[in-house]
C-alpha cells in the first residue's frame, strides 16, 4: 500500500514552502516518526516525519530548494516493504535525534485584552516582544501594554505562530482581539534546534551575531529616556538579552551623547555663522495613557474641588539629630536606612487620627471618615508619576514605613506596581524637595481631601530664645478642599505635624 506525503498546511497565511534539506534518500526505508525533510515557509522552518513504515520514493519535484504549494506531493512511502535498514538508520541517527516539529491542529485561538483592573476601560499597546508569525510556546512573553496606572506583560496563552492584531501604539478597549495564535502541537521548530549549533559555531567568531527581534530594542523605560534625549535608538548599542537596550545603555547614551553636543557648541563658537535652520527640531511625541489620565485628573480635580493650601516651616534639627545619633544602629538592626520619610509619615498619621476630616472624602452627599491611615507616596517612575500606598502606615514602626517605601520604589522604577497597590490611599505625601523644591502648592490626589507637600532642607536664620540661630528649614505645604476641611483644622493638622518634628520623642510618647 503507498501512503502519499504532501506539504502540510502551516500556517493560515502561508501559502507554499521551500524544500530545505532532505534528511532521507530516494529508496531509504523509513519507520513512523522518522524526520524525512525540513520545509521552510518565510516565517519558520518546520520537520516532516514519515506517517508510516516503508520504503521511502521523493517527488521528483520535490528536490531541495523546490518551492512547493500547500498540499503539494513530496514523497511516497510503500508500506510495509523493506526489513528495518541498520545502514539507514544508523545515518539518520543524527537527524532522529532531532526533536519532533510542531504539527498545526487547525485551531486558531483569539486573545484579548484582558481586564487589568475594575476601572481601566483602554490600553495601550507599548511594545511587542515578538513579530508577527513568530513561534511562540506557552507563557512566552509577546507584548507590554499600558494602562492610565501601570504596565502589564500578556504571555502566550497556547503554543503556535503568532498572529499580531494590535500595533504598537494602538490603544484598545478591554476585550478587543490583540493577536491570534495559531495553535501547534509538538516541540519548537527546527529552526529553534537547529539554531543552536549555529549559535554556537558563531559563538567562536570574534564578534556575536545572535540577531532577534529584541536586538536594538529599546525597553520601555530606556525607549523613554532615549526620547527624551532625542536620541535614535538606533544608535546606541544595547547590552541587554539578544542586545536588547536596556534603561542603563540609554543613560550611558546621555553620556556618550555629551561630548557631542560640547563639539558642536564649540564649532558654533569658532565659527560665528548663522544657526543652520536645519537646527531647529520640533519634535512631537504621543502621550502615553498615564500621562494623559494625570493631565485629566489634574485639572479634574483644580475644578471640582475648592482646593487651598496652607503653609509652615520645619525645624528639621531635632530629626537629624536623632537620625545621626541612631542610623547605623538602626540599619544594623533592620537592614534598611532611616530616611525622612518615615517620620513624616508617622507624623502624618498621628495627626490624621486627631483630624480625622483630613482623612476623608466626599462620597455624594456623605463624607466618608477612615479609621485608618493609607498613605500614598508620590513616587517619580519611569513613565511618570505614581502613588503607591503604604497600609495601615499608622499600626507601622519607622523601619516598617522605610521598608515600604523602598518594597514600593523599587517596584514603581521597575514599572512592576499592580493596580490594587496604588488604589485607596487616604492621605498623599510628596516630596518635592528631592528634586531642589523649596515650595510648592500640591494638587489633591482626588477622591483624597489632602495632601502633605515636603520640599528641601535650607539653612536659615531664625530667632530662638531672641538668638539668632542658623537652623535646617523646611517648607512644608498641605494642599486641602476647603469643602469638607475648615481652616482650623486644616492649620491645626499642619501644625500638629510641625511639632512631632520638631519634637519626634512625642512620637514615642503619643503625647
Amino acid at each position: 500500500m503507498s501512503l502519499q506525503m504532501t506539504v502540510p498546511a502551516v500556517g493560515e497565511s502561508i501559502t507554499e514552502v521551500t524544500v530545505a534539506k532532505w534528511l532521507v534518500e530516494d529508496g531509504d526505508t523509513v519507520e513512523l516518526d522518522d524526520v524525512l525533510c525540513e520545509l521552510e515557509s518565510d516565517k519558520a522552518t518546520f520537520e516532516l516525519v514519515a506517517e508510516a513504515d516503508g520504503v521511502i520514493t521523493i517527488s521528483p519535484d520535490a528536490q531541495e530548494d523546490a518551492v512547493l504549494e500547500i498540499g503539494a506531493l513530496l514523497c511516497t512511502i510503500e508500506e510495509g516493504e523493506g526489513a528495518p535498514k541498520a545502514a539507514a538508520t544508523s545515518e539518520s541517527a543524527p537527524a532522529a535525534a532531532a526533536s519532533e516539529g510542531p504539527k498545526a491542529t487547525g485551531e486558531v485561538l483569539d486573545m484579548v485584552v484582558p481586564t487589568v483592573g475594575e476601572s481601566i476601560s483602554e490600553v495601550t499597546i507599548a511594545t511587542w516582544t515578538k513579530e508577527d508569525g513568530d513561534f511562540v510556546e506557552l507563557d512566552d512573553l509577546l507584548c507590554e501594554i499600558e494602562s492610565d496606572k501601570a504596565t502589564f506583560e500578556l504571555t502566550a496563552e497556547a503554543q503556535g505562530i503568532l498572529r499580531v492584531i494590535a500595533q504598537e501604539g494602538d490603544t484598545l478597549e478591554i476585550g478587543a482581539p490583540i493577536c491570534k495564535i495559531e495553535v501547534m502541537e509538538g516541540d519548537a521548530p527546527a529552526a529553534t534546534s537547529d539554531a543552536a549549533p549555529a549559535a554556537e559555531a558563531s559563538a567562536s567568531a570574534p564578534t556575536s551575531s545572535n540577531s532577534t527581534y529584541a536586538t536594538g530594542h529599546a525597553s520601555p523605560a530606556a525607549a523613554k529616556i532615549l526620547a527624551e534625549k532625542g536620541i535614535d535608538p538606533a544608535t546606541v548599542k544595547g547590552t541587554g538579552v539578544d542586545g536588547r537596550i536596556t534603561k542603563e545603555d540609554a543613560e550611558k547614551a546621555q553620556k556618550t551623547a555629551a561630548p557631542k553636543k560640547e563639539a558642536k557648541k564649540s564649532e558654533a563658537a569658532a565659527a560665528p555663522v548663522a544657526a543652520n535652520p536645519e537646527d531647529r527640531v520640533q519634535r512631537r511625541e504621543k502621550m502615553t495613557a498615564l500621562r494623559r489620565t494625570v493631565s485629566r485628573r489634574l485639572v479634574s480635580v483644580k475644578n471640582e474641588t475648592a482646593m487651598l493650601t496652607t503653609f509652615n516651616e520645619v525645624d528639621m534639627k531635632p530629626v537629624m539629630d536623632l537620625r545621626k545619633k541612631y542610623k547605623e544602629m538602626f540599619k544594623d538592626k533592620h537592614e534598611i536606612g532611616l530616611g525622612f520619610m518615615s517620620f513624616f509619615t508617622k507624623a502624618v498619621t498621628v495627626a490624621l487620627q486627631e483630624w480625622p476630616a483630613v482623612n476623608a472624602y466626599i462620597d455624594g452627599n456623605e463624607i466618608v471618615y477612615n479609621d485608618y491611615a493609607d498613605v500614598s507616596i508620590a513616587v517619580s517612575a519611569p513613565k511618570g508619576l505614581v502613588v503607591p500606598v503604604i497600609r495601615n502606615a499608622e499600626s507601622l514602626s519607622l523601619a516598617g514605613i522605610e521598608k515600604e517605601v523602598r518594597r514600593l520604589a523599587l517596584k514603581a522604577r521597575d514599572n512592576k506596581l499592580t493596580i490594587p497597590e496604588m488604589e485607596g490611599g487616604t492621605f498623599t505625601i510628596t516630596n518635592g524637595g528631592v528634586f531642589g523644591s523649596m515650595l510648592s502648592t500640591p494638587i489633591i490626589n482626588a477622591p483624597q481631601s489632602a495632601i502633605l507637600g515636603m520640599h528641601n532642607i535650607v539653612e536659615r536664620p531664625v530667632a530662638i530664645n531672641g538668638e539668632v540661630q542658623i537652623r535646617p528649614i523646611m517648607y512644608v505645604a498641605l494642599s486641602y478642599d476647603h469643602r469638607i476641611i475648615d481652616g482650623r483644622e486644616s492649620v491645626s493638622f499642619l501644625k500638629r505635624v510641625k511639632e512631632l518634628l520638631e519634637d519626634p520623642i512625642r512620637l514615642l510618647l503619643d503625647v
